[in-house]
């Protein structure tokens, strides 16, 4: 009815599964050239009702995300541009001079939304999930210990009660929410970017909010999906930061919000391979712990006050 021209003759529907998300995604092909992609979701859940209007913000403003040709907000349903099947995470064995113009182009593209001036973003603020602040970090740690330490290493909670309450990560929570906040992703990684042609696309970006710059390059560098050589990191991050300076602008404390976003970004995605994996059935998840629980030991040792949780998670890995 909505796309009368499409050829519905041969029309195949198939799921596409990927992630731990409670939408669904079907692939519809009507012929060789023509697909779509139908995006089902859950009308329960605040932030997917906003999918379309993130989506036309970011076109709007030079950011490539796939193209919304109809949504029917009633029935929760969302025709979408097929953008593929290759992501970035599907890149991941290929040479460095390869993936590295695919990161570039991916980094251009956050860099870009990053950038976006306060003017353009007030009224989008309006339609967007709470800002990162102190408790939004502070509820990234007791996921991490929840779903991580004790939910799948077995810890028991009177041995982490005095690991959640070291006063250094409220002191983290606290510090990251001072700084001033641009539009981020909040989960910019490998298989939430579409490489087509050459060009990184992003996707999943309905829980775009109010944070700092640095938890999305950490999302990426940080990937767990993807094992990227110290190298390889500094030279994105050298990247990052060039497109910044010519731009949004660098301060002196980029490295330490990085380092603590890292920090607090690894924290929330084993929270999430936790309970995703053991609460909500998704065991492909846990595969992922053991790469995210080692770049984050890595990470706490180096910040000051961690001492105790540096020494449970080095004892882990």
């Amino acid at each position: 009815m909505h796309f009368p021209r499409l050829d519905v003759a041969e029309i195949k529907i198939n799921p596409i599964q990927k992630g731990g998300s409670d939408r669904k995604f079907y692939r519809i092909r009507c012929s060789p050239e023509q697909a779509l992609i139908l995006l089902k979701y859950n009308l329960e859940r605040e932030e997917n009702r906003h999918y379309v209007h993130i989506a036309k913000f970011l076109g709007e403003h030079g950011i490539r995300v796939p193209e919304v040709y109809f949504d029917d907000p009633e029935e929760g349903l969302i025709w979408l541009e097929d953008l593929g099947e290759r992501d970035l995470y599907n890149y991941r064995d290929e040479g460095w001079l390869v993936r590295r113009a695919f990161y570039e182009s991916a980094l251009d593209q956050i860099a870009t939304l990053h950038g976006l001036p306060e003017s353009v973003c007030v009224e989008m603020k309006q339609h967007l999930p709470a800002e990162f602040n102190s408790e939004l970090y502070l509820w990234e740690q007791s996921y991490f210990f929840e779903n991580c330490l004790g939910r799948y290493f077995k810890i028991d909670r009177t041995e982490l009660a005095p690991l959640a309450r070291l006063p250094a990560l409220k002191e983290i929570a606290e510090r990251l929410a001072f700084f001033p906040r641009v539009l981020v992703h909040r989960d910019f990684q490998s298989q939430n970017i579409i490489i087509r042609n050459g060009q990184a696309y992003l996707i999943d970006f309905q829980g775009m909010r109010p944070g700092l710059a640095e938890y999305d390059l950490a999302s990426l560098l940080y990937d767990p999906y993807v094992d990227l050589p110290e190298t390889e990191r500094a030279e994105l991050t050298a990247y990052y930061r060039a497109q910044l300076e010519n731009g949004i602008g660098v301060n002196a404390e980029f490295d330490l919000k990085l380092r603590l976003c890292a920090m607090q970004r690894l924290m929330q995605a084993l929270g999430a391979y936790g309970f995703l994996g053991l609460v909500k059935g998704h065991k492909h998840f846990l595969k992922h712990v053991p790469a995210a629980l080692k770049s984050l030991q890595r990470i706490v040792a180096e910040i000051d006050g961690l001492t105790e949780l540096n020494k449970t998670l080095r004892e882990l890995t």
